[in-house]
């Protein structure tokens, strides 16, 4: 009967053990998109974009969170995309925290990078590779095609453009015309110089073919809000 008690006792505890290992796991509040939605910048506004969030949020189990993509708009009523995406903290599909709060998101050290910048499903997005002496790899030679390009529209300190310029593709609604600021998930770049995760240079233009072009995909980054 001891035993068989000592038996029934460990399986509790180990069963405890994985339910608190469990529970202890951080639920993903950021991630690259996987997939773009097809028609360049197009993304049917600011809302089409959040559903897009959503939906691959759902797909990958986290649909019980408030989702938004990490963009901005010009223009009247501009949006700062730092003011739509919550409070934080952040982690990204593996549990590594990206951000404690919005402050630190938009500091240099922030964790984003080609290791914990990852999509909803915990793969990593295409990026630029670099040589043993930390230069960048050729175009011709990488070894996949470059995705880092993510769409943003947004100065480096997480705010909306002036309205002289577009940098959203007419408030993302354009899939021809115009060009959007991308930022670069991997932090590098193929030139020399600093590589920002929100800001490094505008897209050659809003169509699919212009974003694969200029090294991206049409990928957003998606924020939990809640």
């Amino acid at each position: 009967m001891n035993a068989l008690r000592h038996v029934r006792l460990g399986v509790t505890v180990a069963a405890g053990l994985v339910f608190s290992s469990v529970g202890l796991a951080q639920e993903m509040g950021f991630f690259v998109t996987s997939v773009g939605l097809g028609d360049g910048a197009n993304l049917g506004g600011l809302a089409g974009a959040d559903a897009h969030c959503r939906q691959l949020a759902e797909a990958a189990g986290a649909g019980n969170r408030d989702w938004a993509a990490y963009l901005s708009t010009q223009g009247t009523d501009a949006v700062n995309a730092r003011d739509r995406i919550g409070s934080g903290p952040w982690y990204n599909a593996k549990g590594v925290m990206i951000a404690d709060n919005v402050a630190a998101l938009h500091q240099d050290t922030v964790n984003i990078n080609h290791v914990t910048a990852i999509d909803e499903g915990g793969d990593m997005v295409p990026y630029v590779h670099l040589n043993e002496d930390g230069s960048a790899i050729a175009p011709a030679d990488q070894p996949e095609v470059v995705e880092h390009d993510i769409l943003t529209g947004t100065q480096v300190d997480g705010t909306a453009f002036p309205a002289s310029e577009d940098n959203t593709c007419s408030n993302w609604t354009s899939g021809g015309e115009g060009k959007a600021m991308v930022g670069h998930h991997d932090r590098r770049s193929l030139q020399p110089g600093l590589s920002p995760w929100i800001a490094v240079h505008p897209s050659r233009g809003c169509s699919q073919e212009n974003l694969i072009a200029s090294g991206g995909a049409g990928l957003l980054y998606c924020f939990a809000t809640d």
